[in-house]
């Protein structure tokens, strides 16, 4: 699943979405995950909870109004470790930089669960010099404390009718070379820039992805949007490449979409027993939801 979304996708998926119980004045755990919807187009209201990490988007329009190096290093004064949103493999049809990928030929099928938005051919060098070099460029000038990059589900979604002579097993492992480059590029730059692939954690079985990221985001471990349990067989193995990785020195960002009050005490406690950075919130990432 791509969180982030426009006015568009929220007509597409507000019927499901409550609100999530008030957070309170200063969160001293888990995160804070908003992509949209930034008061004023400012980070005040995130500053002010000093989450011990934020997700945020490059852009607080989600196009080009990049946040400023100022408005990060104020959140990062407040105690946050800010990183930096964008996908990697693939792209909504409303960010800046898609006429171009769409110039060059690298966009494949559309996802269907986010009208709008198409994976893209991320091993392609065109792909990196135009999506996801930049993307990290910007991040590492506006100085976040790392990248949370979303979409390497890409590899399980392509269209395989799209890509002659690939499987999943080689998109997968291009989708862990990928953050390989990703990790090597920004840590030449700056060492300490942390890496934090969301979903599909089973890419640590790919050698050298464990080793190139620093924490992993997990979308849906146990509440699916919105308020449904999530009782599927990957729900289970995903839960345990995430203890895994856990278990191997990662930090973990879990996120799941819940508002009833119950299931978020469940989840707040079920995060604490498993020692992930927990959020509670609704899909549209538009507001600040419960940090624990």
């Amino acid at each position: 699943m791509c969180p982030t979304v426009v006015v568009l996708t929220l007509t597409l998926v507000a019927s499901g979405c409550g609100e999530p119980p008030a957070t309170s004045a200063a969160a001293d755990s888990g995160w804070i995950y908003q992509l949209q919807g930034y008061p004023g187009g400012r980070l005040d209201e995130i500053a002010a909870r000093r989450p011990p990490y934020a997700v945020i988007d490059l852009a607080r329009d989600n196009s080009t109004g990049y946040f400023r190096a100022d408005e990060i290093a104020a959140l990062r004064a407040a105690g946050t470790t800010a990183l930096a949103y964008f996908e990697i493999g693939s792209i909504e049809n409303f960010r800046p930089d898609f006429p171009a990928v769409q110039d060059r030929g690298l966009l494949l099928n559309e996802w269907p669960d986010w009208p709008g938005e198409r994976f893209g051919r991320y091993w392609e060098p065109a792909w990196w010099d135009t999506v996801v070099r930049p993307r990290l460029d910007r991040a590492l000038a506006a100085g976040f404390d790392g990248a949370y990059l979303d979409t390497p589900l890409a590899y399980e979604e392509i269209d395989l009718a799209r890509v002659p002579g690939w499987d999943r097993g080689r998109l997968a492992r291009a989708m862990a070379d990928l953050v390989v480059r990703i990790s090597r590029y920004a840590k030449a730059h700056r060492p300490g820039f942390r890496i934090v692939p969301q979903n599909s954690p089973e890419l640590r079985h790919q050698g050298g992805y464990t080793e190139a990221i620093d924490g992993v985001g997990v979308e849906e471990l146990f509440y699916q949007a919105t308020d449904v349990p999530c009782e599927q067989r990957y729900c289970a193995e995903n839960l345990a490449d995430v203890k895994a990785l856990r278990d191997g020195g990662k930090f973990v960002l879990a996120v799941d979409y819940a508002v009833k009050p119950e299931h978020v005490q469940a989840l707040c406690t079920r995060y604490r027993k498993e020692q992930f950075a927990g959020y509670v919130g609704v899909r549209e990432l538009d507001r600040i939801g419960v940090s624990c």
